[in-house]
């Protein structure tokens, strides 16, 4: 099960997971930005040169029997270029491509073992992704998921249950919805008019920043000197007014005692009174832990407001249209060209329960994306809203000055489908079926209920992903 990679190329999209306890990740530094990507354009080349080296200089190795003994050829069957819509959970996966290392598990490694195992791939052919010509149409990191990509490879499908046989051959957290005929021209990733992306947010996380903290504090500062500039948040005030509350009525402390802890929280040196020298829990660290327990609890009982939703909605909207997204990845400048993306359209849902917990569904429709833009766009709106700023401080983000716009987790992102506008009308011309996901809109939906949305609710419910990532924001 050794199959060969295709070489490398310069997606234009790159969801990295999103780690916890990793501060470098939120506060990393501009002038570093060129050096990372120059080191990781230096690693490609080097790879991508290894790899070439390796096609061109190894020899035909025949396939053999058990006893050593060449195989006789297979039948030639012939091979069509096709689009085929697959769609999948990346947990488990260390992304969508696949790599050199057969015993890293991919998303492309599990396609394509399953094409050969059903016959649509020739056992000439099965060891070697690139002589089918195989190409995605956009590359996934590690874990991250998509209800709808394209690939586009010649294939064996005379068979007329050649789609139910690959299906059977892949495990249920990767499907494939449709194979359709295309030009032998078609280049999944080329011609892909653009492609729509979707994050799950849950709504507590427009709640404001936790009183006293750093962030908090700065916003109180700003509101004295400048009257009117930010928005005054009475919802906000109230809710965690009514938090403190509680905390009391739950807590075996008084106010003294909470306001002493909630001090000691903003120390740098937390971490050494919250667990003694054998690594068990004080009882600094006890107050602490059940302090959060009753936020958290208070967090997941949240219900967003109309006007702080409808606020939600205005930012997000600020993203239509063309703008220079130079803040919103790394390594580029104001005056690169390619810094210029537009986006077709965004849409945020109407708040949805999940055990417990309100969400939203946010769909982002653009042209094409940069590394980590899907995830500073949610980040940068979100902030707008929690620090009460003017909605234009988004266009600001647009113009010339740098601004350093933290990453939302990675965990809310998934890709809901690549759009072929503009191919569709050569492929209907030449009397092919169009690239079309609606056709498959029930079946997909089961599998995201199924598959990646409750994933992505069950690791936000556990490990708190949100909470620690604005919660990280607001003491730094």
């Amino acid at each position: 099960k050794n199959v060969q990679p295709v070489t490398v190329y310069d997606d234009q999209i790159d969801d990295s997971v999103y780690k916890r306890d990793q501060k470098s990740k939120w506060t990393r530094v501009r002038k570093a930005d060129k050096h990372e990507v120059d080191d990781v354009k230096r690693t490609r080349n080097e790879e991508a040169s290894e790899r070439l080296l390796t096609f061109n200089s190894s020899e035909f190795t025949p396939l053999v029997d058990s006893d050593g003994k060449p195989l006789p050829k297979s039948e030639r069957k012939p091979k069509r270029k096709v689009a085929v819509m697959i769609g999948y959970c990346g947990t488990g996966y260390n992304g969508m491509q696949l790599q050199n290392d057969p015993k890293i598990p991919t998303i492309e490694r599990d396609l394509y073992e399953a094409f050969a195992a059903a016959g649509a791939v020739s056992p000439e052919n099965a060891m070697d992704i690139k002589k089918s010509g195989f190409m995605r149409a956009a590359r996934t990191d590690k874990g991250v998921h998509a209800a709808g990509n394209v690939i586009s490879l010649k294939l064996i499908i005379e068979d007329p249950e050649i789609l139910a046989k690959i299906n059977e051959k892949l495990p249920d957290q990767i499907r494939i919805w449709g194979i359709q005929r295309v030009t032998k021209s078609f280049d999944c990733r080329k011609m892909c008019s653009s492609r729509v992306y979707e994050y799950l947010l849950p709504t507590y996380s427009l709640l404001p920043p936790k009183p006293k903290t750093v962030l908090s504090d700065l916003v109180v500062k700003k509101r004295s000197e400048e009257p009117g500039v930010l928005r005054d948040d009475e919802e906000g005030d109230v809710w965690w007014k009514e938090t403190r509350k509680a905390i009391l009525e739950e807590g075996p402390f008084t106010e003294e005692e909470l306001d002493d802890v909630q001090n000691q929280i903003q120390d740098e040196t937390v971490s050494t009174k919250t667990y003694d020298e054998n690594g068990s829990i004080t009882e600094f660290g006890k107050i602490i832990r059940a302090i959060k327990n009753i936020e958290n609890k208070r967090r997941r009982a949240y219900t967003v407001s109309t006007e702080r939703l409808e606020l939600f909605r205005q930012a997000m909207k600020q993203y239509e249209g063309t703008h220079n997204f130079h803040n919103f990845t790394i390594g580029k400048a104001f005056k690169d060209p390619s810094s210029k993306r537009f986006m077709k359209e965004t849409t945020v849902s109407d708040p949805f329960i999940i055990e417990g917990t309100e969400w939203v569904s946010i769909k982002i429709h653009g042209q094409s994306f940069m590394l980590h833009q899907i995830r500073k766009m949610i980040a940068m709106a979100v902030l707008v809203i929690r620090t009460g700023c003017p909605i234009s401080r988004i266009h600001d983000c647009f113009s010339s000055t740098k601004i350093n716009i933290p990453k939302a987790p990675a965990l809310g992102l998934l890709l809901e489908n690549p759009v072929y506008e503009a191919y569709n009308q050569t492929l209907q011309k030449n009397d092919y079926e169009p690239i079309d996901f609606d056709k498959y809109e029930a079946e997909m939906d089961k599998f995201k209920m199924k598959y990646i949305y409750d994933k992505i609710y069950a690791e936000e419910n556990k490990e708190n992903v949100f909470y620690g990532f604005f919660g990280f924001i607001d003491t730094f």
